[in-house]
């Protein structure tokens, strides 16, 4: 059996941003300006690539609608809801740098169309889109890099763990009988969900313990005021 859809999609939200999600919707810490306008900075060097505050702005916002829905595009970002986005971005881009070294899980044009028309709908259109990707100073070409990237490192980590993650028969009785209180429907009803639940689990574990063994070998620099990693 394979692993419930979402798994694949939501693999680094598990192992990446569990962190983030209380810090959603809280007070935002506004940036530097000068002349009225946001003073770009760096904010981190992965692998000897640099990645600026409005580039991990957007790819926050981007990352917050894809699992908030729209709901999510007025939320602030701090501080802490950046830093969590940093470790996502930093697990993304880490995974596909190694993955481009081994010219492995290249992202096809339709599939990264479609990942497009997908946020697009999710915005509320095309002219939706427009004025998301004006008020981020981002073209259609950057989005797309951030959602090819996106679909890439959860391609590159699901190759690596899916098998690892299935359970087996015994386990789900296992888990049944002894936590048969909190299923009253009886074995053969909860069996669908009960396998559903230790493969997100085993799956998150995984994930997170795939990222650790990535992460150890990569050369990453924080920049103030990132310069620690986000808490788990």
């Amino acid at each position: 059996m394979s692993p419930p859809r979402w798994l694949g999609a939501d693999t680094l939200w598990l192992a990446g941003w569990l962190s983030l999600a209380p810090a959603v919707g809280t007070a935002a810490t506004p940036p530097a300006t000068v002349e009225g306008r946001v003073a770009d900075r760096v904010v981190a060097i992965i692998e000897g690539q640099v990645l600026t505050l409005s580039e991990l702005r957007f790819e926050a916002r981007v990352a917050l609608l894809q699992r908030g829905g729209v709901q999510a595009l007025e939320l602030p970002l701090d501080e802490d809801t950046l830093r969590g986005a940093l470790e996502l971005i930093i697990n993304q881009r880490v995974q596909v740098l190694n993955a481009d070294r081994l010219q492995a899980f290249p992202a096809e044009p339709a599939e990264v169309q479609a990942r497009v028309d997908a946020f697009q709908a999710l915005l509320g259109g095309e002219a939706a889109l427009k004025r998301f990707l004006s008020r981020h100073d981002v073209d259609v070409q950057g989005l797309e890099r951030v959602l090819a990237r996106g679909l890439r490192a959860e391609r590159i980590l699901d190759s690596r763990i899916r098998l690892r993650a299935q359970v087996g028969e015994t386990e789900v009785r296992r888990h049944f009988e002894q936590n048969a209180d909190e299923y009253p429907q009886g074995y053969e009803a909860a069996r669908a969900s009960i396998r559903e639940k230790l493969v997100r689990e085993r799956y998150g574990a995984l994930a997170a313990e795939e990222l650790a063994q990535v992460r150890a070998s990569a050369q990453v620099r924080r920049v103030a005021p990132f310069a620690r990693e986000a808490s788990r």
